[in-house]
């Protein structure tokens, strides 16, 4: 707000105060932000009201703008959540934690767990930090002293502490003054003056009474020289020419409305694509329109030159026939085409994660493949993904062309860093080119012919630094495209041949973001700086045509609508400010500003829009949606967590798909019920995405379901050669047809085509790390922490181990892998968790183990106790339940961390509250013992699995028993009397993998019908153990030989065989097996191995191929053309 509000602000506030509008004075304090009442703060924490408290705190300061503010907002919260446990209400303890104390997780994860650990004492005080903590009174005095302190000392409530000093009455005493100066100066003053004549603007005419009369058209002079919130200045204000007594603003939608008006100044230079040549000029002088002027009013959206136009994308006539796979929209008189639409066509459910291996930077839906994705990352990857498949069709590293051309001062900078960050990526508008923007001078276009098919197309050194933003455009009836970069300057180039056609100078700032568009035949460009200034300019050499203040001078992006009927920005400033705004370009000025935006640490919020109705923003590691016309958040979502904190988004063109970065370096394809029903379609089939819309390649068949595809298409991909002898790779390496499938895209060319098996038999051949100091016995349990930052292993004797992985330079995110190896962690004590074994012998015993959610503790036994650990410490916090019967497996209820369900040896299961310490109901259905159990927290079930080969099926509500079925062994196998039985649920919480050792096999829960059956070959031994990946869309399986299978869960179709020699020492003597697999829980390709040795593997694809073989035809019989005939039928799914 400008002064003039502030100042303003404090006279209401003091007027309401007199007035003893209590609770509206301290509205308008936290609305406004300029006065804190530190009394009033008093009284809200003293009585305890939390959630006014935070309420009033949010109108200063969010919970991550500095340090003070995050140590006020965690000492309130921590004060509530203790209140809370004094009480003995831990369900309103729990929920406090979780929504109020998580976010403090990502800030000090270890402080976060000891918070936790304190549901777990009887009295919080028995922890030594909180011996002192007296009564709720005296401990919020204690705190309210410390909060005094953090306020005073937070940058943000400088000056916001005190008011000016104010005679009484000050507004009562200025309205009387201005009413009686106004009287006083008339030509027919009264007496006593009616108040209400200060409603209008006052006259010395006698044709209203007390002299007032109705409000001139004119635009009072006073109120104009005080700028809206977020408002731009009138736009003669920044060019040469003098305002007029009352201007009309300088507007995009002038640019066509009066064609003919030429200013004498205007350059001779004729604009490149205008119908006429005086256009050059329109932009530069705000002008009075004539009465039957023909300017676009788009507030209203009624205009004959608005209705007239319905092509997509705003698309000119010479470019309206591209393959864009979307329908023309169009145009009703009061809602811009969007009353069709509702907030459930946003893509808001979750259907997948793909690892990226690096933070994404950017991304870009291909326009008519609407299932193919474009991404780049900070490491300078670029990579396409299908997400039919969930398969990374192609991948690119930085890497010059033809280096030597470059400049020399890029040339340095290469000798001394070889490494580019991707800024921006875009495709073409028929999706034929894409484009890359680089952190350093480059710009790479590449064409792209379907599938894997990508071809270098152009080499640009475009700017000197960074190049930050890219985009196409169509002047002059032909493709170019538009740069902007760190040195100030735009260029547009042909995408033909990379010549420079036009270089505009004018920012004083490095250049953010462009938004080329056109309207009706005029071709601009929007360009965005980070001081916060937008121009705007034609494709000719006369400067720029307006020059705008963006608001809160943020570096900011602009964005039309699909139908480039509305424009918008959104952006972020140094101080952390965000804005999203809609404008009305007939003024130049901000239409609207949407509310809800957070304040940001460092980065600016990234947004898109979709379907002529929805804006979407990732800020505060959620999704934020807004309708177009209401200012007001729509909905959110934090997506299943995991979201970045200004995570990248991208709509897919018709808005059935939603991707966003995850702080994990991945992306989340979310999707509504039109894109869910594609991906099943997809799914249910062999598909490649260039059959359906690659315009360059193949012929699109009939498929409704991905909408009509606009425009011709090219040739069938038979018209191309298929590949030959070795293929090189994107990154210039050879490798045989043995080693890399190709796509086919033809159906005839796959049923004739030989798919063969990936084996992977050398250690070169992937990448396989053995954790540091081996367990003295065999590996029992394994697993990931949830964090996927360390793994656990319990060993035969008891002893479990942690290895951790430090956050450095050759590790960013910290995350397990096998390229850095980890640390053998240990507190300072030197203290070992080790479970107690009572009288068994721990290597007989059958050990079990369960982590909660938070990585806090582990519950773990081995023959004797059930221990509970605190992984901080390793500490044994409690022990229960002794032996007989000993527990064989544990599992935590996915709601209630509180409630543990523990299989027996003695068949039984124990539904076990740790809380209260009782066994609350005992489950009995099995014959043996139990050795494998999953909740489904969708169907609210426990199924769980015997050494008795059977499984049974419980309900969560009232634990009784559904149903119950016996694993069929396949014919001509045997199993061992105590064979264990796993179980794991896929990711859709229905299917459910069921692991023996004669087979791999998936059920359909509740009613446990049999979908699938995989039965391995006889040769590799026995099944010891298999894990779904952390999407669900591969199964990992270890064979008593040493070997590892890799299945394409969705048909249990082996696509990869790891052969021991890949990851075991050469000598036979020294070779073990693995026992049990584990799944990291965020990156899909590597899993660790427990071996019969005593030692713990991971295991991961090389980089250059980033997954684990390729999946083979749906078709039936097209079994490994490598594998003797007696296992082709058996490694293939059975029924």
């Amino acid at each position: 707000m400008s002064s003039l509000s502030r100042e303003l602000v404090f006279l209401i506030l003091q007027f309401l105060e007199e007035e003893k509008f209590k609770d509206t004075v301290h509205r308008l304090e936290q609305e406004s932000g300029f006065f804190f009442n530190m009394r009033y703060f008093d009284e809200l924490v003293t009585n305890g009201e939390w959630d006014e408290v935070e309420k009033y705190l949010s109108g200063f300061t969010k919970v991550d703008d500095n340090r003070y503010s995050m140590k006020i907002f965690f000492e309130i919260r921590k004060q509530k959540y203790l209140e809370a446990l004094d009480k003995k209400d831990r369900p309103n303890a729990v929920e406090i934690l979780v929504k109020d104390l998580k976010v403090f997780s990502a800030f000090n994860e270890d402080l976060f767990k000891e918070i936790t650990q304190l549901m777990t004492l009887e009295n919080f005080r028995d922890n030594e930090q909180l011996s002192k903590y007296g009564d709720t009174k005296s401990a919020r005095n204690i705190m309210l002293a410390e909060l005094k302190k953090l306020i005073e000392a937070n940058p943000l409530f400088r000056d916001k502490l005190a008011l000016p000093s104010l005679k009484n009455s000050r507004l009562r005493t200025l309205i009387n003054q201005s009413l009686n100066w106004q009287h006083q100066l008339c030509k027919n003053p009264k007496s006593n003056p009616d108040i209400k004549t200060l409603f209008v603007d006052h006259s010395c005419a006698q044709s209203q009474p007390n002299g007032a009369r109705a409000p001139s058209p004119i635009t009072n002079h006073l109120m104009g020289m005080v700028p809206k919130p977020g408002g731009f200045p009138p736009l003669a204000a920044h060019g040469p020419f003098p305002a007029a007594p009352v201007p009309m603003p300088s507007s995009l939608a002038g640019w066509m409305a009066n064609p003919s008006a030429v200013h004498p100044s205007a350059s001779s230079a004729g604009p490149i694509g205008f119908t006429t040549p005086n256009n050059s000029a329109l932009l530069k002088r705000p002008r009075t329109p004539p009465t039957n002027s023909v300017n676009v009013d788009y507030q209203t959206a009624d205009s004959d030159l608005v209705l007239k136009r319905t092509r997509p994308f705003g698309m000119s006539d010479e470019v309206n026939n591209l393959p864009v796979n979307i329908l023309p929209v169009g145009f009703t008189a009061q809602s811009h085409g969007q009353s069709s639409y509702s907030s459930d066509d946003l893509p808001k459910a979750v259907c997948m994660s793909l690892n990226t291996g690096s933070a994404v930077k950017s991304m870009d839906f291909h326009p008519s493949q609407q299932i193919t994705l474009l991404v780049g990352t900070d490491n300078g990857e670029i990579m396409i993904w299908e997400l039919g498949s969930r398969e990374r069709l192609a991948v690119r590293n930085f890497k010059m062309w033809e280096l030597a051309t470059c400049s020399v001062s890029l040339q340095a900078s290469l000798s001394s860093d070889y490494t580019a960050s991707v800024n921006r990526v875009t495709w073409s508008p028929d999706g034929n080119l894409f484009a890359v923007a680089y952190s350093k001078h480059i710009v790479h276009v590449y064409s792209y012919h379907g599938g894997e098919d990508v071809r270098n197309h152009l080499e640009v050194e475009a700017h000197s630094g960074s190049v930050n933003d890219i985009a196409f455009s169509y002047p002059n009836k032909q493709l170019s495209f538009v740069t902007c970069g760190e040195d100030r300057l735009i260029k547009v180039w042909d995408a033909v041949t990379g010549a420079k056609q036009y270089t505009f100078e004018g920012h004083e700032a490095p250049v953010y973001s462009l938004c080329p568009h056109h309207k009706e035949n005029i071709q601009f460009i929007f360009s965005t700086a980070t001081d916060g200034k937008i121009k705007a300019w034609l494709y000719d050499n006369a400067g720029s045509r307006v020059d705008y203040d963006a608001p809160g001078h943020s570096s900011t992006a602009m964005a039309y609508s699909a139908d480039g009927s509305r424009l918008f920005s959104c952006g972020t400033n140094k101080e952390g400010d965000s804005y999203l705004v809609e404008w009305n370009e007939s003024e130049g000025a901000v239409k609207r500003t949407y509310n809800g935006l957070g304040k940001r640490t460092d980065g600016v919020v990234q947004f898109d829009t979709t379907k002529n109705r929805f804006l979407a923003v990732g800020d505060e590691f959620m999704l934020k949606f807004w309708d177009m016309d209401s200012l007001n958040i729509l909905t959110t979502t934090e997506a299943d967590g995991g979201l970045a904190a200004s995570p990248c988004v991208r709509f897919s063109k018709e808005g059935m798909f939603l991707a966003v970065s995850t702080n994990d370096n991945g992306i989340k394809i979310l999707a509504n019920s039109d894109g869910i029903r594609i991906l099943r379609t997809v799914e249910s089939r062999s598909f490649d995405p260039s059959r359906i819309g690659s315009a360059a390649i193949v012929k699109a068949p009939s498929m409704a379901s991905f909408g009509a595809v606009g425009g011709a298409v090219g040739s069938s991909i038979m018209d191309r050669p298929g590949p030959m002898g070795p293929l090189v790779l994107m990154n210039g390496d050879a490798r045989s047809l043995v080693d890399i499938k190709p796509r086919i895209n033809d159906e005839s060319a796959d049923k004739t085509r030989i798919w063969k098996l990936t084996e992977v038999n050398e250690p070169s051949q992937c990448r396989s790390l053995r954790l540091p100091e081996n367990l003295t016995s065999r590996v029992s349990r394994l697993m990931y922490t949830n964090s996927g930052l360390a793994i656990l292993a319990l060993s035969a004797n008891a002893v479990h181990k942690l290895w951790k992985w430090q956050r450095n330079d050759r590790n960013m995110s910290g995350k397990a892998t096998a390229n850095v190896a980890p640390q053998l962690w240990q507190p300072a004590s030197g203290i070992l968790m080790t479970n107690d074994i009572g009288d068994t012998n721990p290597e007989d015993a059958v050990s079990c183990f369960a982590l909660s959610k938070n990585d806090s503790y582990v519950m773990s036994a081995s023959g004797g106790k059930i221990s509970l650990f605190n992984m901080m410490t390793f500490k044994t916090m409690t022990m229960f339940m002794p032996s007989p019967p000993a527990a064989t497996f544990l599992a935590f209820h996915p709601q209630d961390n509180n409630i543990i369900a523990i299989g027996m040896d003695d068949s039984s299961i124990q539904i076990y509250n740790v809380r209260v310490d009782e066994v609350k109901i005992k489950l009995k259905g099995h014959q043996k013992r139990i050795t494998g159990l999953a909740f489904s927290n969708i169907l609210n079930i426990l199924v769980s699995s015997g050494a008795d080969s059977q499984l049974c099926v419980w309900s969560t509500d009232g634990w009784e028993k559904q149903t119950s079925k016996f694993l069929q062994v396949p014919p001509g196998r045997t199993q061992a009397p105590l064979a264990d039985t796993k179980v794991q649920f896929h990711q859709d919480q229905i299917h459910l993998m069921v692991v023996h050792e004669t087979q791999i096999a998936i059920y359909e829960a509740p009613k446990m019908e049999c979908l699938k059956q995989w039965v391995p070959r006889e040769v590799s031994g026995p099944i010891t153990h298999a894990a779904y990946s952390c999407d669900s869309q591969s199964i990992y399986v270890s064979f008593e030989d040493g070997s590892i299978g890799v299945l394409t869960a969705v048909n249990l179709r082996l696509r990869c065989r790891i052969n021991p020699s890949a990851y075991l020492p050469s000598n036979p003597s020294l070779r073990g097996h693995p026992l049990v697999i584990a799944a990291h829980p965020s990156d899909p390709n590597q899993f660790a191995l427990g071996l019969n040795d005593g030692g713990v593997c991971i295991i991961e694809p090389l980089e250059s191929e980033g997954k684990w073989g390729t999946s083979p035809p749906h078709e039936n019989g097209a079994g490994p053309s490598n594998a003797p005939p007696s296992a082709a039928s058996s490694e293939q799914p059975q029924r």
